[in-house]
């Protein structure tokens, strides 16, 4: 059976604020590539359509989520000061806050897509699972997470944004205190 390849590129910015000393502690941005490598759990019945599901079944959900939510959003530790800043001065912005327990690394980032793709794929009780996700942050650098997630992956902010399959990068509600 084939495995199913897809990539989708996005803009995003973050800082980093556990090592005040790291140039990372500075917004910035990145040109990012997400890489999802798909399979079938289940074999094609060869003859008719010959594939389990389409291109466009499969993806238009994910590539709508990195499109609409993921591109140009703003990743931050959920303790940074700026999210209260947000929260106090642009409040309409606090949707496109990606926020994490932690540094938003692109560690953090690449195990937060997969475990949002993992929540999109079982809500469509799809007969595919994700064997691989790549993040490229760089054209140099890339984080992979493979086919089984850790007990540490599968558990760091469990039951948040990243398990919802919605389009939601957070768990604030504009209005709430943060």
């Amino acid at each position: 059976m084939p495995d199913i390849r897809f990539t989708r590129r996005f803009s995003m910015a973050h800082r980093l604020i556990t090592d005040a000393a790291s140039k990372c502690a500075v917004p910035h941005g990145h040109n990012e590539f997400v890489h999802v490598t798909l399979r079938a759990d289940r074999d094609i019945t060869f003859g008719a359509a010959n594939y389990v599901a389409s291109f466009e079944q499969l993806k238009g959900r994910w590539h709508g989520f990195i499109d609409k939510a993921v591109d140009h959003a703003f990743q931050l530790n959920r303790a940074d000061p700026l999210v209260q800043w947000f929260a106090a001065h642009e409040p309409e912005r606090l949707p496109r806050l990606m926020l994490f327990d932690g540094d938003p690394t692109s560690e953090a980032l690449a195990i937060a897509l997969r475990r949002k793709l993992d929540a999109f794929l079982a809500a469509e009780a799809s007969a595919f699972r994700c064997v691989e996700l790549v993040l490229e942050e760089t054209p140099t650098n890339a984080v992979i997470v493979g086919p089984d997630l850790t007990d540490a992956e599968r558990t760091w902010d469990r039951n948040s944004w990243m398990d919802r399959a919605d389009n939601s990068l957070n768990d604030l509600r504009v209005g709430e205190p943060t």
